[in-house]
């Protein structure tokens, strides 16, 4: 099966998870697509095909040469809810250069200024959406080069390998696509996620990260009546927002800088409800950003009355950089696959997470390699085809015995 048809064929399905459900995974319609990829497994030859309870793709292709280690490829197949992710209507051209129109009933357009990859990118073939839904690369293409490789080295007896073993996770866009992953079962001695963006990214740390639920008890009473009796949740929650940084927002870093991103809000007079997520690489000034929350907590309950505010941190991954120090092979390895197919390896400091940082506490080194993929989580996110086709050569020489 062509790399596209692969492609188009799982953006087809939705699978957005919830971070609101409490199940794993978190959407049900996420099984549709591990079903399919486990089908698609199997017909191709691979070993051990299995779909857990929990959604969990696990399959092998063994090996045809000894002495090799054993290398794990890995991607996630939900997308996030925060976009529409139905009903994608998905377009392959080749780009000549300058904006693309998405969609001209609406009027939608993706400018070229806003988007300087696709400087490097005339000539190539690209996926778009209609500018009213996400794409779902973000880790659909992955998926799809993951399944390519697989049917190359199946049907391609006399290329050299040691054993490979897959795995697609659930629910990786809220931060739980490594919590029930079998790293013991899964029996790889390092791994990778195939989940970033340039083709010849390589991405060995990322964030330290974590989620904050402020609520905010407020007092009502009729506005008729309110004079110095209400507490207006509402406009405390918004003095609280009020007191971070202003420099330390996603709008205002890059690089290895941290913020603090507000990505919830809601509420009345008696309660408001705000959801942020903190991210540094530094962890040092990650844990002084789980404390300035605290002390602005503390500040207003000092003066708007003891209860008003309650904070509550969760933990999510950790910066997989100290883990990755400790086991060259995986990143050295990817450098040459990149440098085989004539490319430049480029090290990206990754400003969100993946699997793998979660996975490399978990006993399996995994840095993280790029898709192709561009604009994740939006209705402008896009892939080249050409890039696509460059991951697979790369997979292929990671892969391939030395």
């Amino acid at each position: 099966m062509d790399l596209v048809e692969r492609f188009l064929g799982y953006v087809a399905l939705d699978t957005c998870s919830d971070e609101n459900s409490e199940t794993c995974p978190s959407t049900e319609h996420q099984f549709e697509l591990a079903k399919l990829l486990s089908k698609q497994l199997r017909e191709m030859g691979a070993l051990n095909v299995l779909v857990d309870e929990h959604c969990y793709v696990y399959a092998e292709i063994p090996a045809n040469t000894e002495g090799q280690p054993v290398i794990g490829l890995i991607s996630h197949m939900d997308v996030v809810d925060s976009v529409p992710s139905a009903g994608i209507r998905p377009r392959v051209f080749t780009y000549q250069g300058g904006d693309i129109l998405l969609n001209a009933e609406k009027g939608i357009v993706m400018r070229e200024k806003d988007n300087p990859r696709l400087l490097s990118q005339v000539g190539h073939r690209l996926i778009v959406t209609d500018g009213t839904t996400l794409l779902g690369a973000d880790d659909k293409a992955g998926v799809a080069e993951i399944m390519a490789l697989a049917e190359y080295l199946l049907t391609h007896p006399e290329f050299p390998h040691g054993t490979v073993k897959i795995g697609f996770t659930p629910d990786e866009e809220i931060g739980r696509g490594a919590d029930l992953f079998d790293v013991q079962g899964f029996g790889a001695d390092f791994a990778y996620t195939v989940d970033g963006n340039v083709s010849s990214g390589i991405e060995a740390e990322n964030f330290n990260a974590a989620a904050a639920v402020v609520t905010v008890h407020g007092y009502n009473v009729h506005p008729g009546s309110a004079k110095g009796k209400m507490r207006n949740a509402l406009k405390i929650a918004m003095k609280f927002d009020s007191l971070l940084p202003p420099h330390e927002v996603p709008e205002a870093t890059e690089g290895r800088e941290g913020f603090f991103h507000l990505n919830g809000l809601n509420g009345a007079e008696e309660t408001a409800v705000l959801r942020y997520i903190i991210r540094d690489h530094d962890e040092e000034k990650f844990e002084q950003k789980k404390e300035t929350l605290k002390r602005i907590a503390a500040f207003i309950n000092e003066t708007e009355g003891r209860g008003t505010v309650e904070v509550s941190i969760r933990d999510q991954y950790r910066n997989m950089r100290q883990v990755m120090e400790s086991h060259p092979e995986a990143v050295e390895r990817a450098e040459a696959a990149i440098r085989a197919v004539g490319l430049t390896p480029e090290h990206i400091p990754v400003r969100g997470g993946t699997d793998g940082a979660r996975l490399c506490y978990m006993g399996l080194p995994c840095p993280n390699l790029g898709t192709g993929g561009n604009n994740y989580h939006g209705c402008h996110e896009y892939v080249s085809v050409d890039e696509m086709y460059q991951v697979v050569d790369i997979l292929k020489e990671i892969v391939r015995a030395k």
